[in-house]
């Protein structure tokens, strides 16, 4: 006997259509890639906080009152470029070492994941303080922070790995009202107000700290007495909307870069002919270690292939991203290059900066073998340090 089976009844073109908005309505609203946000937020504020405790025995000099360009022209440099610097306050040293200190602090802080959403802030107000008071100094490296630093706001970058995601996680599983007090945040919160409306106006750049303060009001107060609300999702949804968006800013930043290095190398004779790595090689300014670059610059083969093969990578790196295998081998040349050119031509800083950019571009399974990995070790470790008293007891 047989059975006959009811056909599905067709989907008209309409419900197709909701289908496909109401997928990719969840993908956006839902908090993409959030280990390579960690590794990004630790990598850039490491390698800020790196520079600025390398230059503080000339921190002065760079950016301070001894600097060869002098306060007032830097306030007229400031005011040709419209750019925005805590640092035009005053002249005087005691304001600029509170500046720079702060700036380390939020970096070490951001680094740990400790009140990560008004640390980023600081630290991006901090840096690009330094940075436009006085950017002659600056190179491509320092370009490159700038940027990141403010992409950095705006994405959810401790939800893992810090210590913001540890707290959280102790307040969802603690059932006492107490647990969902915030002393130390509303504290910091109110200060932050009180420094803006004594030091800002509501205009220009101002307007964006002001409008950053009173997001994070609401978003406390959504957390705090309206978890289960319809309100309280709606402004989750957007800020994982906002996350994803500036991670994919980031990501496409990138490949700028890359590109427009890349296209730029291939018009240049030297780079045609395969000789602008020697050339490179043999400038006193870029040899930290002049026997290395000796080395390398007596061998032409390999002169010619690392010149070429830098060339092709950042050309070929964009068009790869379809290709997982192939966008996986690509990003670890690109890395050790990076690493690369941080020893031997001594710019550790632009290299180190765009190692924390290229971070984006990991695979989540390898982020999260190295995550586990590391915390077995830590975990190995400080078990050791517990038991060691009670061995020694026992000898």
């Amino acid at each position: 006997m047989n059975t006959v089976t009811p056909e599905a009844p067709r989907r008209s073109v309409m419900d197709r259509i909701r289908e496909s908005i109401a997928r990719w309505a969840r993908l956006a609203c839902t908090t993409r890639a959030p280990y390579q946000a960690a590794v990004f937020r630790i990598g850039l504020a490491l390698v800020i906080a790196a520079f600025l405790l390398r230059e503080w025995p000339h921190r002065r000099v760079l950016y301070g009152d001894r600097s060869p360009l002098s306060y007032d022209m830097a306030l007229e440099l400031g005011r040709m470029n419209e750019s925005f610097s805590l640092l035009s306050w005053s002249g005087g040293r005691a304001w600029f070492e509170i500046v720079y200190t702060l700036t380390i602090a939020a970096a070490l802080a951001v680094v740990v994941g400790w009140r990560t959403r008004t640390m980023c802030v600081v630290l991006m107000v901090g840096t690009m303080s330094l940075e436009n008071h006085n950017p002659l100094t600056g190179d491509g490296g320092d370009n490159i922070i700038r940027i990141m630093v403010i992409y950095l706001v705006f994405t959810r970058c401790a939800q893992v790995w810090s210590l913001d995601a540890r707290r959280a996680s102790r307040s969802a599983d603690a059932t006492h009202p107490a647990s969902h007090q915030d002393i130390t945040g509303v504290a910091l919160w109110v200060a932050t107000g009180l420094f803006l409306s004594l030091a800002f106006g509501p205009t220009g750049w101002p307007l964006v700290l002001w409008t950053l303060w009173g997001v994070q009001g609401v978003w406390w107060a959504a957390n705090r007495w309206f978890r289960e609300t319809e309100g309280r999702a709606l402004l989750d949804a957007g800020a994982s909307m906002l996350h994803n968006a500036a991670m994919l800013t980031i990501a496409v930043q990138v490949c700028l870069i890359y590109s427009t290095a890349g296209w730029n190398k291939v018009q240049g004779s030297r780079w045609q002919e395969g000789s602008a790595l020697h050339y490179a090689l043999n400038l006193e300014y870029f040899a930290p270690f002049p026997w290395l670059s000796a080395l390398l610059a007596a061998n032409a083969v390999v002169v010619v292939l690392l010149t070429y093969g830098t060339v092709i990578v950042q050309v070929a790196f964009p068009f790869t991203l379809g290709n997982r295998k192939v966008k996986n081998v690509l990003l670890a040349v690109m890395i050790l290059e990076h690493l690369g050119i941080s020893v031997v031509l001594g710019i550790p800083f632009l290299s180190l900066g765009m190692v924390a950019c290229d971070a984006v571009f990991l695979p989540t399974a390898f982020l999260v073998w190295c995550g586990a990995r590391c915390t077995g070790m830590a975990r190995r470790a400080l078990a050791g340090r517990g038991a060691l008293p009670k061995a020694a007891a026992t000898a």
